[in-house]
C-alpha cells in the first residue's frame, strides 16, 4: 500500500519517527514494561498507543499522578531508554514511508519531529541507515509542549526555514496528527502495522 498525499506545492516534509519512518512502537512498549514493572506501575497497550507522541518524561509524571506512584522521573526516563536502545537491532522500516523521505531527500528540506530523545531518535535513524537524510531532528528536550500543541512542528519549520503552511506532516498518532493542523500544517496519517 502506498501513502497518498494531498495536493500542495510543499516546501519540507515533517516526520515523525517511532510508528512513522519506524515500526518500532512495539519495542517501545517492551522497554516501558520493562522500566515500569518494578515499580508497580500498570501502563496497559492501549493506553500506550493513545499517549503517542507525550515524551517520555511527561508520561512517567502522568503515570505517577494517575497512580499516586513516586517513581523517580530522571531514573525512570533513563532506564526506559537503555531498555529500548538494547533493542535497537530489532527495529524495521516502514517502506511506505521511507519510499517518500528517498523520494525527497535533497529536493526539499526533510525533518524529524519526534516525542522521543535524541539518543532514543538517532539510534533508530542509525539501525535504519537514514539519520543523513535529515537536516534537523526535534526531539523530546527541544520544545515545552508536548504533541497534541503545535510547538514542536513550527520550531521544526523554522530550523529549515520553510513556512509552516509548506511543510507536509507525516504521522501515526491522533496528538501527531492534531499538532500538525494546530501547526497550519497538512499532514498524511500513516497507518498502524497490519492496516497498510
Amino acid at each position: 500500500m502506498s501513502l497518498i498525499l494531498p495536493d500542495g506545492d510543499f516546501g519540507a516534509y515533517l516526520f515523525d519517527c517511532d510508528g512513522t519512518i519506524a515500526d518500532s512502537m512495539p519495542l517501545h512498549y517492551v522497554a516501558w514494561r520493562q522500566a515500569l514493572d518494578e515499580w508497580g506501575c500498570e501502563f496497559s497497550e492501549d493506553l500506550f498507543y493513545a499517549w503517542g507522541g507525550r515524551t517520555v518524561v511527561d508520561a512517567i509524571e502522568a503515570l505517577n499522578r494517575e497512580q499516586g506512584l513516586a517513581m523517580p522521573v530522571d531514573a525512570v526516563a533513563r532506564y526506559k531508554e537503555e531498555c529500548f536502545q538494547s533493542l535497537l537491532p530489532q527495529i524495521k522500516a516502514v517502506p511506505e514511508v521511507v519510499f517518500h523521505v528517498e523520494e525527497a531527500h535533497g529536493r526539499i528540506p526533510l525533518a524529524v519531529v519526534s516525542g522521543s530523545t535524541r539518543d532514543s531518535v538517532t539510534g533508530t535513524l542509525e539501525q535504519l541507515g537514514l539519520l543523513d537524510r535529515f537536516e534537523v531532528l526535534v526531539c523530546a528536550g527541544d520544545y515545552v509542549r508536548a504533541k497534541p500543541d503545535p510547538e514542536c512542528f513550527l520550531l521544526a519549520a523554522r530550523l529549515v526555514g520553510t513556512p509552516a503552511e509548506r511543510c507536509l506532516v507525516f504521522e501515526d498518532t491522533d496528538m501527531g496528527i492534531r499538532a500538525a493542523a494546530a501547526a497550519g500544517m497538512a499532514s498524511v496519517r500513516v497507518p498502524p502495522p497490519g492496516k497498510r
